[in-house]
């Protein structure tokens, strides 16, 4: 008698397609969070796989602060067309001039705007689910997520209120006004998403391989030389030869030194660190509870 077994790759792709599909049959209008970073990348792959050869029953959805990479905002762009995907992109410089997001004096990162942008396209479109690609393994707060997470009316998230999810059985139900954010790769790691892009051979932007870049050395760590970012008086300037390993917005995103060229150099470095990814994100060293405190209002 033959039997067969899902090596660990395969068994974390059955299961984001399980969520998925669990979406498209509980849900009228959800959307896939798309932002060609390598999360997203992975799902959209998996979203081919679990819907192809129809049409993916769900559009797009993007926030644009206005500090993405450019290399970024370009694959998002080509990508979203190659597969004939609807797009959806919201930008926080429209909704600050809308009235939608109001910055504090003086504030530079875009992250908080971010929230009242995003939970206004849900309003617009009358999203129920947006399905997005965190993981448990990026950081704290995004561990106590469950695969079908709950927000109330007000886009707002508890953790201590809940849903169980006992052997993968999801509660879908939401009222009017209310949503639920869905993500299918909660259990994977970093190490598993790049080796799934190597086995899939996925395109991903190119600032996650090693390219020159003029960086400043910034809360101890080097940061892109922008228009948005330019070095203050007596910070150590330096042309490196960098990548990056998540992305946000260009002024809070740190750069590793690497020489790495191709998927099989950065699985290799990702093995051999012992910094998490989020490490690099300045956004995420303001505060033990920042992330937390931003989904709770309504963050990604």
């Amino acid at each position: 008698m033959s039997s067969y077994h899902l090596d660990h790759l395969q068994h974390l792709e059955t299961e984001a397609i399980h969520v998925m599909r669990e979406v498209a049959a509980e849900f009228e209008r959800p959307a896939l969070l798309f932002s060609g970073g390598k999360d997203s990348i992975c799902l959209l792959r998996l979203a081919e796989k679990a819907f192809r050869p129809s049409d993916l029953p769900m559009p797009l959805l993007n926030v644009d602060t206005g500090h993405h990479f450019p290399e970024l905002n370009e694959f998002r762009d080509r990508r979203a067309a190659e597969l004939g995907a609807r797009l959806i992109v919201r930008r926080v410089e429209d909704a600050v001039a809308a009235g939608i997001a109001i910055p504090n004096p003086g504030e530079v990162s875009r992250n908080r705007l971010q929230i009242p942008t995003l939970l206004s396209a849900i309003e617009e479109f009358r999203f129920d689910a947006c399905i997005g690609g965190a993981r448990r393994d990026e950081e704290k707060a995004r561990a106590k997520e469950r695969f079908f997470s709950f927000r109330d009316s007000f886009g707002q998230w508890d953790p201590k209120n809940q849903r169980p999810e006992l052997w993968n059985l999801f509660n879908a139900r939401v009222n009017t006004g209310e949503h639920m954010r869905v993500f299918p790769l909660s259990n994977w790691t970093e190490m598993d998403v790049w080796e799934y892009i190597r086995r899939e051979n996925l395109a991903v932007p190119t600032i996650y391989f090693s390219h020159r870049r003029s960086c400043v050395r910034r809360g101890g760590q080097w940061l892109p030389v922008t228009d948005l970012l330019p070095p203050k008086p007596n910070e150590e300037v330096r042309d490196l030869v960098v990548r990056v390993r998540t992305i946000g917005d260009i002024i809070s995103t740190g750069l590793v030194v690497s020489p790495a060229n191709t998927v099989d150099d950065i699985i290799a470095e990702i093995a051999a660190a012992r910094v998490t990814e989020r490490g690099s994100r300045a956004d995420d060293k303001s505060s033990e509870a920042a992330m937390e405190d931003r989904k709770k209002q309504g963050y990604f």
